[in-house]
């Protein structure tokens, strides 16, 4: 079973603490390249998240099993089996969508993040613990992607949800800004993710400093006195 703290603080490390695109810096790739809209963010990321958490419940199942020396190779193959099911389902399902996100999807077997958490996490704990580790760590994943190429995409086009209609056939986009709006390109190429990306970094940080500095001027609780009066 796994307890409320557990479950509190891998979910404090997975959606913010240790968040894999704020902290750890992991799978700049599809970071960079598929942010381009909140939709194809959003839609990558969870598929990250099943891989991820299947992916975590079928290692830390097998973890006894698993010889030390080829943990590596053994990691790689449960990940790429479950990434090709996925890869199927998204082609089966969402094909269009599927032609737009492209490599990106198989690329999620070479992702640091899944890798990371397996051999990080999922090959030292329970089958529970690693389930909602692999779950957290792609929800911050999820909102960084998603939060990211929102941006992109209003402050490129003017629009948030471009592409919705590949997911929900009939939805349109929204237009945010003005229909004559020119548009930044360079949010919507590399070098605005980059700089978006160390925007959000730096309001990360800034949030963390600010919560650090208000809990130093917080004085402490008064010690009542032993003894009688």
């Amino acid at each position: 079973m796994i307890t409320r703290e557990e479950f509190k603080q891998i979910a404090g490390n997975g959606i913010w603490k240790q968040n894999t695109s704020l902290v750890q810096i992991l799978g700049l790739c599809p970071l960079l390249a598929v942010t381009t809209n909140l939709v194809n963010g959003v839609m990558l990321s969870l598929a990250t998240i099943i891989v991820m958490a299947l992916s975590g419940v079928a290692i830390a199942s097998l973890r006894n099993f698993i010889p030390h020396e080829i943990r590596i190779p053994v990691f790689i193959l449960v990940v790429a089996a479950l990434v090709t099911v996925v890869d199927l389902l998204f082609n089966a399902n969402l094909h269009e969508l599927y032609l737009v996100l492209g490599i990106f999807i198989p690329l999620i077997v070479t992702n640091c993040i899944v890798l990371a958490r397996v051999e990080a996490y999922a090959a030292k704990n329970p089958p529970l613990q690693a389930t909602a580790d692999g779950v957290f760590m792609g929800v911050g994943m999820l909102w960084t992607l998603g939060l990211l190429g929102g941006l992109r995409e209003l402050i490129g086009a003017g629009t948030l949800f471009s592409g919705i209609d590949m997911v929900f056939p009939g939805l349109q986009p929204l237009q945010l800004l003005p229909k004559d709006y020119p548009g930044l390109l360079l949010a919507i190429l590399p070098p605005g993710a980059f700089i978006l990306l160390g925007c959000l970094i730096a309001w990360k940080n800034w949030i963390e400093a600010r919560a650090a500095a208000r809990q130093q001027k917080t004085p402490p609780a008064p010690v009542a006195e032993a003894g009688c009066h």
